[in-house]
């Protein structure tokens, strides 16, 4: 383990253990990482599938939507700056930290990666508790990353209005 400071950070999308993005918390050479807990936000934000990509996004709407399930990883600064670089921290999603609610009750502020910046047209989805990579509608990481922020936010808004999505 390094001996930088460890942080904490909840994740609700493609970083969960069983979903696309895990490798990211499990490859060592990306740093630290340690499951602590499953959790839930203490806040409620619309969590939303976002473009054709299958895309998670957390919409910064506090107040509207669900408490979002997901967990809680201790990372070191080398891990933070990994997970920052997966969700291309600021120009895509922006961070913040969050109370986090567990199991027994517990009260663990954590980063959260959020969009500040969307279409409105978003909140007509429909909004999620947990996400979940499915079959019938993949998660695609190799299109997504080619995309600007501007292009995602459209491509989300586009899916949308051709009601791509249920």
């Amino acid at each position: 383990m390094s001996t930088s400071k460890l942080i904490k950070v909840f994740v609700y999308g493609t970083l969960k253990k069983s979903e696309p993005n895990h490798h990211w918390l499990t490859t060592s050479s990306n740093g630290y990482s340690k499951f602590i807990s499953c959790g839930q936000t203490s806040e409620k934000f619309p969590l939303v599938i976002g473009t054709r990509y299958n895309i998670p996004f957390l919409l910064d709407k506090k107040g509207t939507g669900n408490n979002i399930q997901g967990e809680i990883y201790e990372v070191d600064e080398m891990m933070f700056g990994k997970l920052d670089e997966l969700e291309d921290y600021p120009t895509h999603y922006d961070r913040e930290i969050q109370d986090i609610k567990t199991s027994d009750g517990t009260i663990v502020p954590c980063w959260l990666y959020l969009i500040r910046n969307f279409p409105e047209v978003l909140l007509s989805r429909k909004f999620l508790t947990s996400y979940t990579n499915c079959k019938e509608q993949q998660y695609c990481e190799s299109d997504s990353e080619e995309m600007t922020r501007d292009e995602m936010l459209n491509d989300m808004a586009i899916d949308y209005e051709n009601k791509s999505y249920k």
